[in-house]
């Protein structure tokens, strides 16, 4: 993604082994060292086999989106789908990123003030499902131990400086993981998240306040920085969704050699029943998203990752919002008010769009436990409100309220471009799509909207350079 996008404690997650593939709580206000300090570390899995991929980011320096101050003016049905194992989880707990130095001064997120959602966000009908059981993994710039996220934010771990993940120095990740899963205010009853009632898990792996030095001397933003590994290790710490808030964009022709690495991470994520969620991106001159129609982004471009466009409150398409086949649907990322305050600053980008993707799939995975992955992700598509999207907005508008009540259980979308064709010319999009009754192929991934900091060439021929690893079975 690019565009310049700115804006506890829960019982640890056992690591467990890898599984086979595809708003209104409120809670004391608390202070942020009483939180720190309440928050649980997790387990180790196993070590790591080695050096993995570089991050994906979005707009040099900066994640996918941007904070301006005060704008102008069914029942479930029964049975539970149970997730084969599969070979043990690799990944080791982070350790700091080598050559990284911070450049810029922190600027971590405010206390989570009331009305963060101010009904701009869409809330599902009360009483179906709040997220509960679910862990979601937000890979981002980390995730602040707001009063909000009290006892259920769990540190994962960090990629640039080590430690817990629970530090957050750009505020991005803090705002994603409250629009996906705060508390509403216990004063003003406003701001819940999507999913209130769902952990959040977090991995720190980027930052527009730290930069590396590459092989050839120059400094790269630190969102380059092993999201492959993130992605594995939220896997192996039981996460039913990922969140993956960051994008790079490369020509078409280059995607296999560029991404390669990545896809297999993603893959390996949708293998193991883990909904993968991606921003769709945001255009920036500046960035590595740039319009050019020959122009990928990744991961959002993956078959195995559910890629999240933006609009704004009239589902109108945000003119910076990455369009294409791959586009599966779009949430409001226009305009919002910024969850971790101050109160009337507001937020801009795909990043903003893709946590209420992924905590609308958590409260799916709580309400109909027997859904594959892949039938998750097709009832997010085929529950979708049709729009005009000119290729920004895939299947439709996120409508949380028909995806948890819509009949029949199992929703296909189905139609001239299917679920998975992203193949077409990148204006295209997919067509708003009927609901079917068919049951869907066995196991797709999810993914959503967000994006980091772009590092155009550099992060390709990065990426390119990287060992390969083992497909799991």
């Amino acid at each position: 993604m690019t565009g310049p996008d700115r804006h506890p404690a829960a019982a640890p997650p056992t690591a467990a082994p890898m599984r086979r593939a595809v708003p209104l709580l409120t809670v004391p206000l608390l202070t942020v060292p009483l939180l720190a300090a309440s928050v649980l570390a997790l387990p180790t899995p196993p070590p790591s086999p080695g050096p993995v991929a570089p991050a994906m980011s979005c707009a040099v320096h900066t994640p996918c989106g941007v904070v301006t101050p005060r704008a102008a003016g069914v029942g479930a049905g029964e049975g539970v789908w149970t997730r084969p194992a599969v070979a043990a989880a690799e990944p080791g707990p982070p350790g700091p990123a080598d050559g990284l130095r911070q450049t810029r001064a922190c600027t971590p997120p405010g206390d989570d003030g009331p009305g963060a959602a101010r009904g701009a966000v869409p809330q599902p009908p009360p009483g179906l499902a709040t997220g509960a059981g679910q862990l979601v993994a937000v890979v981002d710039t980390g995730v602040a131990p707001l009063p909000r996220l009290a006892g259920r934010l769990v540190g994962g771990g960090d990629y640039l400086t080590g430690g817990d993940g629970l530090t957050d120095c750009d505020g991005h990740g803090s705002d994603v993981a409250l629009l996906l899963a705060g508390a509403a205010d216990p004063v003003t009853g406003l701001g819940a998240g999507m999913a209130p009632g769902a952990r959040i898990l977090s991995l720190r792996q980027s930052s527009g306040r730290f930069a590396v030095r590459g092989t050839d001397g120059a400094e790269r933003p630190a969102g380059e920085i092993r999201t492959l590994a993130a992605i594995d290790r939220a896997v192996a710490l039981g996460a039913s969704v990922v969140n993956v808030s960051e994008v790079v964009c490369v020509p078409s022709a280059q995607v296999d050699s560029a991404g390669g690495a990545l896809r297999e991470a993603v893959d390996g994520a949708e293998r193991a029943g883990v909904l993968v969620v991606a921003a769709a991106g945001n255009i920036d001159e500046t960035g590595t998203c740039t319009g050019d129609p020959d122009l990928r982004p990744l991961p959002a471009s993956y078959d195995s990752v559910l890629a999240v466009g933006a609009v704004d409150g009239d589902d109108v398409p945000g003119d910076f919002s990455v369009p294409g086949p791959w586009v599966d649907l779009a949430a409001p990322g226009q305009d919002l008010p910024r969850p971790s305050g101050p109160d009337g600053a507001v937020v801009r980008g795909t990043s903003y769009s893709a946590p209420l993707v992924a905590g609308t799939a958590a409260l799916l995975r709580e309400r109909f436990p027997m859904l594959t992955p892949r039938q998750v992700a097709d009832r997010l598509r085929a529950t979708a409100r049709p729009t005009a999207g000119d290729g920004r907005t895939g299947h439709g508008v996120l409508d949380p309220g028909a995806a948890l009540t819509a009949e029949p259980l199992l929703l296909t979308p189905d139609g001239p471009a299917g679920p998975g064709d992203r193949t077409g010319p990148p204006g295209a999009g997919r067509a708003p799509l009927p609901l079917a009754t068919t049951p869907p192929p066995d196991l797709p991934a999810v993914a959503g909207v967000g994006a980091v900091a772009a590092v155009g060439g550099a992060l390709v021929a990065a990426l390119a350079g990287l060992r390969r690893r083992p497909r799991r079975p």
